[in-house]
């Protein structure tokens, strides 16, 4: 990993979609920031390329809003003023080949490094690529290029095995930074210090010290406005098959030979590849799948997942799902993985919990008989921090209770810690390929989805089957006490 970086020379930043929610609500605030914070070049020239006729004065007044809302820095008139000078809006269809991109080419002329983020539909990455490529936008001499590629990378195995043929006969790999926002999280990126930079955690690594380990990421939330494209997605697509498995990956890839990008990177691919496919028996045991209904949030009655707008009335699409997943390796031989992530769920929150074995023999000790398990959990949003529980005795009395050694940092009285697309942003520029996707994790990825809804074809689902507020369906709790284990997130 390269640290110590800040660009210092003329950047071109071409976002495709630039008029989208995407590009107001998060990649121009964080462009905002990492230019007020002088972290990239103050010569960069934004370029935001859309099909809508906008007039460019108003736009900047609409982004300016948007920065104001969403910036972790509050808009000074000068500041705003300075950074409005660098973004231009250049209007043309993606499909329309030679005046839309040759205008482009004109604007970008005197900027050797470029990076061009395409925040639209997948359908739209390989015309836009092979038109880039087309009139020598990339694939220059001088410089660097490279393409940023927001999820979703495709909908299925196949159609992202054939985006990936695509794209990469036009462009080579190394120039492909594809995104998935939660490795920019600051807690995401201190997994790794976490496990290798304390001789404490990682000698108990393993299946001889870890009882399990469980992944939980719920919201409270429902569709929104995305509901035409979530019914078509379902929460094993939106969230399992990127978050939740690179999450899982981190946390159980052996120690890669350097913190190089592609060192990690290929340890990440051998815990996809290790992961246990499901056959139906094992996928009705070992699977809870859900839909919200109606149910109160905040004290405000919502809808059921299938009274949202453009959503089926009769969707079986999963709002919800929870698994116990097996990785078949020596290190984790016998160790289970919990993962449940959902929407409308009583609170929002993302942790990764590490429970330690009980003691072997500690039985023999009446007063140790109350100890809780010893837990390291990172704590990833809202809260960002991670806390170690371990047993200390109770005071005046011969009983043991939990004790946290609690590290949190966005409590910090200095906490103004960089937004995700900030980071994001700044590695592609740095060419940090560890927190961006490469094609073979994505595709291990795309085939664990796959068999999940392989394995319940054929099977109609009982939806709605929890009501929006609650803590999901209740056979997810069974499914860990089947096995005498509890999800931590309701204690801690």
């Amino acid at each position: 990993m390269k640290s110590g970086f800040y660009h210092n020379t003329p950047l071109a930043f071409a976002i495709f979609g630039g008029t989208g929610d995407l590009t107001k609500r998060k990649l121009i605030p964080a462009l905002f920031s990492l230019v007020k914070e002088k972290r990239i070049s103050d010569e960069i020239s934004i370029v935001l390329v859309g099909r809508r006729n906008k007039d460019v004065i108003e736009f900047k007044e609409e982004l300016l809003e948007f920065v104001k809302a969403y910036s972790r820095h509050k808009v000074k008139k000068d500041d705003w003023e300075a950074f409005a000078e660098k973004i231009n809006y250049c209007r043309f269809d993606f499909e329309d080949e030679e005046r839309g991109y040759n205008d482009l080419a004109k604007i970008l002329e005197n900027c050797h490094d470029r990076i061009f983020y395409l925040a639209v539909a997948p359908g739209l990455f390989e015309i836009i690529i092979k038109n880039l490529k087309k009139y020598n936008l990339i694939e220059r001499d001088t410089g660097f290029q490279r393409i940023m590629i927001e999820k979703p990378f495709g909908f299925s195995l196949e159609s992202a095995g054939k985006l990936n043929a695509a794209i990469t006969k036009i462009i080579p790999e190394k120039k492909i930074f594809r995104v998935d926002h939660y490795l920019g999280k600051e807690m995401i990126q201190n997994i790794l210090s976490i496990r290798f930079g304390n001789s404490i955690f990682e000698p108990l690594w393993n299946h001889h010290y870890i009882d399990n380990i469980q992944i939980i990421s719920t919201e409270t939330i429902g569709v929104e406005n995305r509901g035409g494209y979530y019914d078509s997605t379902g929460v094993v697509k939106d969230m399992l098959q990127n978050h939740i498995l690179q999450m899982l990956a981190l946390i159980a890839m052996e120690p890669p030979v350097d913190l190089e990008p592609e060192s990690i990177r290929n340890e990440k691919v051998k815990v996809l590849k290790s992961l246990r496919l499901f056959d139906k028996e094992s996928a009705q045991k070992n699977i809870v799948r859900g839909q919200y209904g109606r149910g109160i949030i905040g004290g405000v009655e919502v809808p059921a997942y299938r009274e949202e707008e453009r959503v089926s009335e009769n969707s079986n699409t999963d709002t919800f799902i929870a698994l116990k997943i097996n990785v078949d390796n020596f290190r984790w031989a016998g160790v289970p993985f919990y993962v449940k992530t959902g929407k409308r769920l009583d609170k929002k929150t993302t942790r990764i919990i590490v429970q330690f074995k009980k003691l072997p023999g500690i039985d023999f000790y009446k007063n140790l008989n109350n100890g809780k398990p010893n837990l390291l959990v990172i704590k990833i949003q809202p809260e960002e921090g991670v806390f170690f529980q371990i047993n200390a005795k109770s005071p005046g009395i011969d009983l043991i209770e939990p004790v946290k050694a609690d590290y949190c940092h966005s409590c910090r009285a200095d906490y103004n810690s960089p937004e995700a697309y900030e980071q994001i942003i700044l590695e592609a520029i740095r060419d940090n390929s560890s927190i961006f996707t490469r094609w073979d994790e994505l595709e291990c990825s795309w085939k664990f989805e796959k068999n999940i809804s392989e394995s319940f074809e054929g099977i109609e689902p009982n939806f709605p089957n929890y009501a929006a507020g609650s803590k999901g369906p209740v056979e997810a709790a069974e499914l860990l006490e089947r096995d005498g284990r509890i999800w931590w997130d309701t204690f801690i």
